[in-house]
């Protein structure tokens, strides 16, 4: 970049409204893996869980995520604009929220390979923590050089998002089911 160019003129950052769509969706991605990771841990701990109860239970609870972010949002956007939604804002917040649907796509996949007998359900659901919490850490490398940290700053945010995930996977194991 040459002195006296913007960030924004080298084309290093995104425009304004669509980065903070992107950050949005992110962050309801991240909600809803940390989630997930707290369900598939308690699945996966329970010797007795089925392909059905699981696929419900994933499936189930990225649905529950999503309404509540719905209903959430209808409920706070009249108090602080003090009218109801334009249908622009309402596309948006479909738009930004979907990720919380789309996290349970991984999981479900699994359980269903699973119910194919490739693999037992425990296995399929441990690989879906595994999976999570890989992801968690993908995004925090992903954070990591887009800020410019260099790879070494990127690998060290990558492996405090995946401490995070662990984290979450740790609490669940220790309160157990």
């Amino acid at each position: 970049m040459s002195e006296g160019t913007t960030p924004e003129a080298a084309g290093t950052v995104a425009e304004p409204g669509r980065a903070d769509a992107l950050r949005e969706r992110l962050k309801e991605r991240i909600y809803a893996s940390l989630t997930l990771l707290a369900v598939l841990v308690g699945l996966a701990q329970n010797g007795h869980a089925s392909h059905l109860g699981a696929s419900v239970s994933v499936a189930v609870t990225a649905l529950g995520l999503w309404l509540a972010t719905l209903v959430a949002d209808l409920q706070a956007h009249p108090v602080a604009h003090g009218r109801m939604p334009r249908l622009t804002e309402v596309r948006h917040t479909l738009f930004v929220s979907s990720p919380l649907l789309t996290s349970a796509v991984g999981p479900l996949l699994l359980v269903g390979l699973s119910a194919t007998g490739v693999m037992h359900l425990s296995t399929a659901l441990w690989i879906a923590v595994g999976s999570e919490v890989a992801t968690l850490a993908a995004w925090g490398c992903a954070g990591g050089v887009r800020m410019g940290a260099g790879p070494l700053g990127a690998l060290v945010t990558g492996a405090l998002n995946a401490v995070i995930g662990a984290g979450v996977v740790a609490v669940k194991l220790l309160a157990g089911h």
